[in-house]
């Protein structure tokens, strides 16, 4: 008989004594008494114990003890079983003060490293605030050290779930041990979290992301982890949060945590809210998504796409010197279609003719605007070409010169309803030290929420009366961006660090010496790059190279490893796509997997199209077979939760999600074995009321 894992909790309200549905515990004494704060709702102070030198609070689920000592924090739940949520920090606090009662919860300090610490109950979350009077770093909490860990949740790109005894992730082939990404740039949602035997489960949410990063260890063959905060004065990071609950040990259960939490604090978006305020936004409801070139920038590029029975797409195009122009931007719209340029806000560069036109600005904004670093020097830009270019700077400047409107205005003459703008929510903010606009990484992020907000609301053009909202999409969006956008492409892509080396052509060499392996391709030809359009295998790259990229794609696609936690927490408010340089035909070997987990967590597939494609029909066929599928479902289920995701068999072949109250329900079996009727390599999909539809992938793509 298949081992049934633990269901997640559903998002749907649940029974009084287990309203926030992640958790399956209540404390004791709380419960006794009607006051639970998840149960209740209430977000006011919880009861705290100061006794025999430890601080205890009543959570949700049981009672959290912080030892003010090592910061140590231990629980216990109702049931009387103890777990550790997090070993001592790592480095020696020093003395505490007197541990002193607030009006929502406890405190203290540590004089002799500046820190001051407040431990409180939000909504049945223990949250501990360590504040810094001067610069310095805490790692803490430190984290899977109980023996009951089985598994370790993390959110690169869509997420992970890695068993913390993993002979795979705890050696050199994973590249994880001894890495550290950071909480705001790197992993897609602020937050890691642990299943514990015995369904239980800890989740970890950090607010505080910026200045955050997390760290890997193995120990004894096992997975820990340890969070770092960096505090600084001129920085603006000078306070840490990190909100611990018990969780039912689901492998999304901390997403749902998170998904809670930003809803209880007034940032969770919503499409179905989108898509009222802009109804073009409603196009994204069954469409996958194609960057075009050739000839599929004109109307009998559109033509031949309806031809097949596409029904919806997302058409992406280079701001070039061949953009699509209005008549074909119109007979797309009128396919259904929605249109939308390229562009990035983020580079800058001389005026040269080799230079992308997205990084050539009116004079005044290169190099005046280029974030500086500390030293004095310009950030380089992408690919190390001309520099960065300041948030600050750009916001200071728009009232008066609207540099970004102007340039956006430009790129939408001719139609186009939707815009994709590069680099802008994917993370890697900056600080910036030029004294004619400073900027710390905090206000990067606001300025660039800022002007995504303005595009679309369609507020961007203060020439234009008339407001002309765009359904917009960004790089690889991080959750803080999940209200301004409409979808984005990257962060269904859990990127393992050689995946640059593989695109880029550089495994031994620095960019600025010639390329070890040629394999992947490069930007050549012009109206079908190889880097996009040709398909690459392990086998392709030289003998040297293979066996670290077979380990990069083990890593990115095993779906034994993976956990829709992004789904989980932002389904309803962005429509998540993997990265535009990944398009489902550029990896032919793992065809099969992508598409169903495509399918399974209800996201769309992208492609790349040109009619000098030497793989064109096939590239066609397989684009308006699977399209058809996904249609129906995802204009079902494409404006709900996930709300339940299951291992339906022990090695985690055979994986099912429902969205909604049971609006979609999808069964994908991965393996090469039937389960209950349903055949390796296929996948079975149900709506409300309705019967199963099945898609196996292999009949339909080479």
């Amino acid at each position: 008989m298949d081992t049934i894992t633990r269901k997640s909790s559903p998002a749907r309200p649940a029974p009084r004594s287990a309203r926030r549905a992640l958790l399956v515990l209540a404390v004791t004494t709380a419960l006794a008494a009607g006051l639970t704060p998840a149960a209740t709702g209430s977000t006011g102070a919880a009861p705290v114990r100061i006794h025999d030198g430890r601080v205890d609070l009543a959570v949700s689920g049981g009672t959290a003890s912080i030892d003010p000592a090592t910061l140590r924090i231990d629980a216990r739940t109702t049931g009387g079983r103890g777990l550790r949520m997090s070993d001592p920090a790592v480095d020696a606090l020093g003395p505490p003060s007197a541990v002193t009662r607030s009006d929502e919860g406890a405190q203290w300090s540590y004089p002799g490293r500046g820190l001051h610490a407040q431990a409180r109950v939000e909504r049945g979350r223990l949250l501990v605030t360590i504040t810094s009077s001067g610069d310095s770093t805490l790692a803490w909490p430190v984290t899977g050290s109980d023996p009951a860990a089985s598994a370790l949740q993390l959110p690169r790109g869509e997420g992970l779930s890695l068993p913390v005894a993993d002979s795979f992730w705890n050696s050199p082939r994973a590249q994880l041990v001894g890495s550290q990404e950071d909480m705001a740039s790197q992993l897609s949602l602020p937050l890691w979290g642990y299943t514990l035997r015995g369904g239980l489960g800890v989740s970890y949410l950090t607010p505080t992301d910026i200045g955050t990063s997390l760290s890997y260890a193995s120990r004894g063959g096992r997975l820990r982890t340890t969070a770092t905060h960096t505090f600084s004065k001129a920085g603006a990071t000078g306070a840490y949060t990190v909100a611990f609950s018990l969780t039912d040990g689901s492998a999304v259960a901390p997403a749902v945590d998170y998904r809670h939490w930003l809803a209880e604090h007034g940032t969770l978006g919503s499409l179905s809210e989108k898509i009222r305020k802009n109804p073009g936004t409603g196009k994204l409801l069954g469409a996958f998504h194609a960057y075009t070139w050739g000839g599929y920038r004109k109307t009998a590029g559109v033509q031949r796409l309806t031809s097949l029975g596409v029904s919806r797409l997302w058409l992406g195009y280079d701001a070039d010197d061949a953009p699509m122009q209005s008549q074909d931007i119109a007979a797309a719209q009128q396919a259904g279609y929605l249109v939308g340029p390229y562009d990035s806000f983020a580079n800058g560069r001389p005026q040269d003719p080799d230079a992308p036109p997205n990084s050539l600005w009116p004079q005044g904004v290169y190099p005046d605007f280029c974030v500086q670093r500390a030293d004095g020097t310009p950030q380089p830009g992408f690919h190390r070409q001309g520099c960065y270019l300041s948030s600050q700077a750009f916001e200071q400047a728009e009232p008066q010169q609207h540099y970004l409107a102007g340039r956006t205005r430009s790129l939408v003459a001719g139609g186009a309803d939707s815009y994709f703008l590069d680099v802008d929510a994917a993370g890697e903010l900056f600080r910036d030290h030029d004294p004619a606009h400073p900027m710390t990484m905090a206000e990067d992020r606001g300025n660039r929420l800022a002007r995504m907000r303005r595009l679309s609301d369609g507020t961007f053009d203060p020439a234009t009366p008339r407001r002309t909202p765009l359904v917009l999409g960004s790089e690889a969006a991080g959750s803080w961006a999940n209200q301004v956008l409409a979808f984005d492409h990257g962060s269904g892509t859990p990127v393992d660090g050689r995946l640059w080396p593989m695109e880029t052509g550089h495994f031994d060499t620095t960019p600025d010496q010639p390329k070890d392996d040629t394999a992947w391709g490069g930007y050549t030809p012009a109206l079908a790059p190889d880097t996009f359009f040709k398909p690459v295998r392990v086998d392709d790259f030289k003998p040297e190279h293979r066996a670290a990229v077979a380990d990069a794609l083990k890593a990115m696609y095993d779906p034994a490893y993976r956990a829709p936690l992004y789904e989980t927490a932002l389904h309803s408010s962005v429509v998540n796509l993997e990265r535009w340089e990944l398009p489902f035909g550029k990896l032919p070997e793992l065809k099969t997997n992508r598409a169903l987990l495509a399918m399974l967590y209800n996201t769309p597939l992208n492609f790349v199209l040109s009619d000098q494609d030497p793989r064109q029909e096939q590239n066609l066929r397989e684009l308006a077979v699977l399209q058809a599928y996904f249609a129906p479902l995802h204009q079902a289920a494409g404006t709900k939760e996930l709300t339940s995701f299951d291992w339906l068999t022990a090695d985690r072949t055979v994986q099912r999600t429902v969205f909604g109250d049971g609006a979609l329900t999808v069964t994908a079996n991965f393996g090469t074995v039937p389960h209950a009727g349903l055949p390796g390599g296929c996948v079975d999909a149900t709506l409300k009321g309705g019967s199963p539809r099945r898609l196996c992938p292999a009949q339909a793509v080479s």
